[in-house]
């Protein structure tokens, strides 16, 4: 399991930074902005939860600019793929105890928030690019199993 989720999390970091790219260059497109800025902060959100540590202050919804983005990018995914490399087969099972952002408590296990993290950018990406289409932008191809194709 963990080489699974390394590698969803590799792919996932290659598919932001394609949409990042695009969104560099049409930063008229505020919408695809917020958008990967709040994907990127959940992603901050989930890893301290996975790790037991309170979550980073700030906004859900984050006003940055587009120009911080690469880097999150790039500290995430190598930050995720830290995390991960530490764990043991059985900790994919283990039970996480968190709050969410409303402060009710859940319970869930670890495959299943590392599943959700991914599904979330998968999600967000999307919606990024359906604003960055409404600017003319022809979409990168940012499926899995093309990022697969690429790998192998």
């Amino acid at each position: 399991m963990k080489d699974y989720f390394i590698r969803m999390f590799n792919y996932d970091s290659h598919a932001n930074r394609q949409i990042i790219e695009l969104v560099l260059q049409h930063p008229e497109k505020a919408e695809a902005v917020k958008l990967m800025a709040h994907l990127l902060f959940a992603q901050n959100i989930w890893l301290n939860r996975c790790k037991g540590f309170p979550i980073p202050p700030g906004a859900l919804w984050p006003d940055w600019p587009a120009t911080d983005l690469p880097g999150m990018i790039d500290e995430n995914g190598q930050a995720w793929v830290n995390y991960l490399a530490t764990l043991q087969p059985g900790d994919f099972e283990k039970i996480i105890s968190y709050k969410n952002t409303k402060g009710i408590p859940f319970n869930h296990r670890l495959s299943d928030i590392l599943t959700h993290v991914i599904n979330h950018g998968t999600h967000h990406r999307a919606q990024a690019g359906q604003y960055l289409k409404t600017a003319g932008v022809t979409l990168p191809i940012t499926d899995y199993i093309f990022y697969v194709r690429e790998q192998e």
